[in-house]
């Protein structure tokens, strides 16, 4: 299978190269494409696609909406509508808990499941091809994620995003991995991590795939089984494929779970999409999907609220901007605001980096702090003192008893820093250096420098859990310009 694989990553590459090279005209013949078939739909005649042949005509006739904007429709498919917002009915609906709403129904068509099969496909081949290396794929197999179970009782099958794609894993993957299904099936995640560990104990894992902190349970409860580290229980664990949140947080505690660095693929799958993939380990920017059906638009971030913000397509980004990512898809997403931010690090091909929420900041005094930058921050400071992080937020402190405003943050270490006040104090100084406007109110006396609050062990694993987000796809706020979760969390803090 190494040897077939290798010749087909060959292949794979050169047809990513074919569309990697020509952008704007890949995205063109997208546009063309989505709007010819979605022209007779209800939202293509109410929004007169017939009408449309330019991206300007478009933009004239289709406003952005975030997923409420949406419902309507999502509710008419699931009153057996067809030709709703795509031609036909949905294949399945992808059930999602919205890091900025609440539950949301993301339609997936037979036109866009091949965007979710094969962009993963695709990322591992595109690390066989440059390395001459697919050994990870002698061994067994394991995508830790949530339950394949679907929801037969409507007139579409509703699942995770995780659970549909497992029903299309193609046979010659299928053959090797786990868990098996019965253990896949486990709502509860601590009950369900359990059973992982117990039937992969004695496997020989080679290839591990889920969002880092619930692997890191994973490894957690390995070890907790066995004392070892986890090369010593899988000597041929040599590929970690992730995605849904920045590795760089939990890198350090992860290898050293591990016992030793190995390769890892970021990936970037949403319900809506898979927007992206890391193609080259030299790099840790994501290529950018341009040829799977969907066609995107950016707004910059500075103007994202405005009344009339600037709203462009692949051919007119700029290098370094913070762009709002807003997706046009053949599962039927019009001007859709899938709420991520992203700056674009390559035009030769189009790679990105992905920076936050639009909807996840700190500005309580015009800052405009963003994830990328808290994230960047914490990074140098954890460095520096030799910290090591399992999970953290951070929020305003607008009207505290005494002195001036802060930015509180909430830390859960793996390793405390080798000097609280020191960490705290350069922590501060690092924000400073990411973000201009926090430090103009830093030395205009608006706000005082961060105060850092240390938590309990294993604080955010049962805030999760309390509040039924543990596993799966789910991810903790890591920004909240509200203190909704950090009152929540004042009650954790070690004295």
């Amino acid at each position: 299978m190494t040897i077939l694989s290798i010749a087909f990553a060959a292949r794979v590459h050169k047809r990513t190269l074919a569309w990697s090279n020509r952008p704007v005209e890949t995205q063109e013949r997208v546009f063309q494409y989505l709007i010819k078939n979605a022209r007779d739909t209800a939202f293509g005649t109410e929004h007169r696609f017939r009408s449309v042949k330019t991206y300007d005509d478009f933009k004239k006739h289709v406003p952005i909406r975030d997923y409420e904007g949406f419902k309507p429709y999502i509710d008419r498919m699931m009153s057996a509508e067809e030709n709703v917002l795509w031609k036909g009915k949905p294949l399945y609906l992808s059930k999602t808990s919205g890091t900025t709403s609440g539950v949301k129904y993301i339609p997936i068509t037979k036109e866009s499941i091949p965007n979710h099969i094969n962009s993963t496909r695709n990322a591992l081949l595109s690390y066989i091809h440059e390395g001459g290396n697919a050994d990870f794929l002698k061994g067994k197999l394991i995508f830790i994620s949530g339950s394949p179970e679907l929801d037969l009782t409507k007139s579409i099958p509703i699942g995770r995003l995780s659970g549909i794609v497992n029903h299309h894993v193609p046979a010659y993957l299928r053959r090797n991995q786990l868990p098996t299904l019965k253990t896949n099936c486990i709502e509860e995640w601590e009950e369900k991590i359990e059973a992982i560990a117990e039937e992969t104990l004695r496997e020989d894992m080679s290839f591990i795939s889920g969002i880092p902190p619930w692997v890191q349970m994973y490894f957690d409860k390995l070890t907790e089984k066995t004392g070892k580290k986890i090369k010593d229980i899988f000597p041929n664990f040599s590929l970690f494929v992730y995605g849904g949140v920045n590795f760089e947080p939990y890198r350090n505690k992860l290898e050293q779970s591990i016992g030793k660095k190995i390769d890892s693929i970021e990936l970037y799958p949403t319900s809506e999409g898979f927007i992206a993939y890391q193609n080259s380990q030299k790099e840790n920017s994501l290529l950018l999907l341009l040829d799977t059906g969907i066609f995107y638009e950016f707004i910059p971030a500075a103007e994202f609220f405005d009344p009339n913000p600037t709203r462009i397509s692949i051919k007119d980004v700029e290098l370094g901007v913070n762009y709002v990512i807003i997706l046009n898809t053949n599962a039927g997403l019009w001007g859709y605001n899938l709420g991520d931010t992203i700056k674009f690090v390559s035009k030769d091909p189009f790679k990105i980096i992905i920076t936050g929420r639009i909807k996840h900041f700190i500005s309580a005094f015009g800052e405009h702090v963003i994830a990328e930058e808290v994230e960047k921050a914490l990074m140098e400071a954890a460095s520096e003192q030799h910290a090591e992080i399992v999970e953290f937020t951070v929020a305003p402190k607008v009207s505290p008893e005494v002195g001036l405003p802060y930015h509180e943050w909430f830390i859960e270490f793996h390793r405390q820093p080798d000097d609280l006040s020191k960490f705290e104090e350069r922590l501060d100084q690092s924000m400073q250096k990411q973000n201009i406007y926090y430090r103009d109110l830093i030395k205009g006396h608006v706000l005082q420098p961060l105060k850092l609050r240390v938590l309990e062990k294993n604080t955010f694993i049962n805030y999760m859990k309390s509040k039924g987000k543990l596993g799966g796809q789910n991810k903790v706020p890591r920004l909240s310009n509200t203190r909704e979760i950090a009152d929540t969390l004042v009650s954790l803090v070690v004295s």
